[in-house]
């Protein structure tokens, strides 16, 4: 059997910069993604970053993509599994893993879940006609694959990346009809919202869509207005002709390795939905179990690097690899970073996300 130090499951932001932490200390890390290769939803993103120019503020995602997955080339420490799903993990701490060759486990001492978030789905009649895709489908096709998904698009979501997206599919020739949001005020930053309207792209706030139709794929969808309770109001349909609807409605974490492993999940709708407990190291109640990234609380990249890096460095001090004096002073430096990352009015919700994983977590080792 292949024995690893260390496990990542997940090349994403987090996944990489905990690989890359961990490894400085010499832990031997085996790093796994579905993907070919490194960078995660990275390798799809072709906007530039907000934030610190330090963690890839003015940086498009493809760019800082291929800036990590050199780093995990270069690195004598780190194998990467490509093309390779983690089916499940177990209490003689293997993971099972489907890849190119076949099912193999692997020993690991420590485990990182860094298996980032999951597209969350409308329900509405017609939902399962061809045509109808998540935004991260939508990115792949057009930045992956120069594809483009249709020739008129509906975008439900005015979040970042429904805005974005917008964006994205007009740069590449396809007529956006509109973006829906549901809320009463557009949930993305005012600077992507103003490239949209600028284009002519109305924004249509308080709606949603009522149905999707066509013969074997889509044609059409009927949106209409949203009462106070978030009901349709009768009389205010409007029918738009589109081929393709984009459903930008949000991500939520993916857990099940998490569930697995036996650590203890909760569910804070600030932070997506389930998300396990875990301590100052990023350590769950699993002994041996890290988490980073969106799979510990839907965020930003910037963010998940932070965590990542943070849960890395942890591993590797559970391994005996970092003097005591340097592993409190590096996570004092790392936490400081989340805080400030966290500053402003997008990181509230995090924030009250977070202290109310703290309470919950206070109470089980109560």
């Amino acid at each position: 059997m292949r024995k690893t130090e260390l496990a990542v499951v997940g090349a994403g932001p987090a996944g990489i910069s905990g690989a890359l932490e961990a490894a400085s200390y010499g832990v031997k890390v085996t790093l796994i993604d579905r993907g070919d290769r490194p960078g995660g939803q990275l390798v799809k993103q072709t906007h530039k970053f907000f934030g610190w120019h330090a963690k890839g503020a003015g940086t498009r995602g493809i760019v800082l993509a291929e800036q990590l997955a050199r780093h995990i080339r270069e690195n004598e420490n780190v194998t990467f599994f490509g093309s390779t799903e983690a089916l499940g993990y177990y209490s003689d701490k293997v993971l099972l893993l489907e890849t190119p060759r076949g099912i193999e486990p692997l020993q690991c001492e420590r485990l990182l879940v860094a298996t980032g978030a999951s597209e969350k789905m409308l329900l509405f009649p017609g939902n399962d006609l061809p045509g109808v895709y998540g935004a991260g489908a939508v990115q792949t096709l057009m930045n992956v694959y120069g594809v483009r998904p249709g020739r008129s698009v509906l975008m439900v979501g005015s979040g970042n990346i429904g805005l974005i997206v917008s964006y994205q599919l007009v740069q590449a020739g396809v007529r956006v009809a509109a973006v829906l949001e549901a809320m009463p005020v557009i949930g993305g930053y005012a600077v992507h919202a103003s490239k949209i309207r600028r284009l002519g792209i109305p924004i249509l706030t308080g709606h949603s869509i009522k149905e999707a139709y066509g013969d074997g794929q889509v044609e059409g969808a009927v949106i209409w207005k949203l009462d106070e309770k978030w009901n349709g109001i009768p009389g205010t349909e409007k029918d738009l002709k589109v081929d393709v609807i984009c459903l930008a409605t949000g991500l939520t974490p993916l857990g099940e390795l998490l569930w697995q492993a036996g650590a203890q999940m909760e569910y804070v709708s600030e932070l997506g939905g389930f998300v396990p407990l875990y301590d100052e190291n990023m350590e769950t109640t699993a002994k041996g179990v890290f988490v980073a990234g969106d799979a510990s609380g839907v965020e930003e990249a910037s963010t998940a690097m932070a965590e990542g890096k943070l849960a890395g460095l942890s591993a590797a001090w559970s391994l005996g690899r970092v003097p005591p004096e340097e592993f409190t002073r590096k996570r004092e430096e790392i936490r400081n970073e989340l805080y400030q990352l966290r500053a402003g009015p997008t990181g509230q919700k995090i924030l009250r996300g977070l202290e109310t994983l703290s309470k919950r977590a206070k109470k089980v080792t109560a």
